[in-house]
């Protein structure tokens, strides 16, 4: 069994904290069928196992090459929300978080089932916001500056490229400097290390993880780099000196990179060769800031959760 079930974008490491003291950390595993998340409380260990429900089953386009890529970003990106709001959920009540008063407002005006969708599509949409306009827009509107002084449109495209990829560097070099995210970073390198026990098939112990790679080739951080690299590739086919017809254009296309991104970190998956093991170099060097060695405790829940979510029929976890 080769490829396995590693999807890039689609694993989560949290840390829920209360005052700036870290009471909940955990890891989220999606396989072919069943999702689980494996909370870390004080006491004990907390799971939540899920059977999926794929969109692509009912919506068979969705499940098409491209078009699956943006699906598997934005399922992510609410897995991750749904995690962290279950992860909080699991503190004691005396210490858990007041509401906001859009939440209240939203559950005074909703049924419980409805409210939770909205505050977390709500969650989602100033996740993506936040995300667009500091990796998209902004070098975007940075590079605005060179209008007049660069008549090339091919040339400020590269720069701007150059500028996108310098903005990402530098906010996971930043994000490396908060001790909280250390953590999150040691458990990125434990589901990692785990993933590789399973897909080497050694029996899923602490002792055969601790000694697997924390650098992955499916890797969440992978898929993302590769969206700054194919940006630079899409962009380029429309160009426009327009400052804000560019940045409408950079958001109209950004479905097509992502999906684009996808289809290539799938590929790289399944395939162990030269151009391969090229593609996956800058991702995997760049773990080097997002993985952290874990302890054995975070193996543990790593392990927990990937064993929750192995199919029971053989093939069914080819990635």
């Amino acid at each position: 069994m080769a490829d396995k079930i590693k999807n890039a974008a689609e694993d989560v490491k949290f840390r829920t904290s209360i005052g700036g003291q870290a009471l909940i950390e955990g890891i989220l595993m999606r396989g072919p069928k069943k999702q689980a998340i494996v909370v870390r409380t004080p006491e004990k260990l907390i799971v939540k196992e899920d059977e999926l429900k794929l969109i692509k089953d009912r919506y068979p386009v969705l499940g098409w090459p491209i078009i699956r890529g943006v699906v598997a970003f934005l399922s992510s990106m609410i897995n991750g929300v749904k995690a962290l709001t279950f992860s909080a959920s699991c503190m004691p009540e005396d210490e858990q978080e007041e509401p906001s008063k859009f939440d209240l407002w939203v559950q005074k005006h909703f049924s419980s089932e409805t409210a939770d969708k909205i505050i977390i599509g709500m969650a989602v949409v100033i996740g993506i916001c936040l995300s667009v306009g500091l990796f998209i827009l902004l070098p975007t509107i940075l590079t605005g500056a060179l209008n007049g002084v660069i008549e090339s449109r091919l040339l400020k495209n590269l720069i701007e490229g150059i500028v996108r990829i310098i903005v990402f560097l530098l906010y996971m070099w930043l994000a490396t400097k908060m001790k909280e995210i250390k953590r999150v970073w040691q458990y990125h390198g434990a589901e990692h290390k785990t993933i590789f026990c399973y897909e080497k098939q050694l029996p899923l112990t602490v002792e055969n993880a601790r000694m697997q790679s924390r650098f992955h080739p499916r890797c969440g951080t992978s898929f993302l780099f590769i969206v700054m690299i194919v940006s630079i590739l899409v962009f380029a086919v429309v160009n426009w000196s327009n400052v804000w017809t560019r940045m409408i254009l950079r958001i109209v296309l950004l479905p097509v990179v992502v999906g684009i991104s996808y289809e290539i970190i799938k590929w790289a998956g399944r395939h162990d060769n030269l151009c391969t093991r090229i593609v996956s170099a800058p991702g995997k060097a760049l773990q080097h800031l997002t993985t952290q060695e874990p302890d054995d405790s975070m193996l543990e829940v790593a392990i927990a959760a990937l064993k929750l979510v192995i199919p029971e029929t053989e093939g069914e976890d080819t990635w």
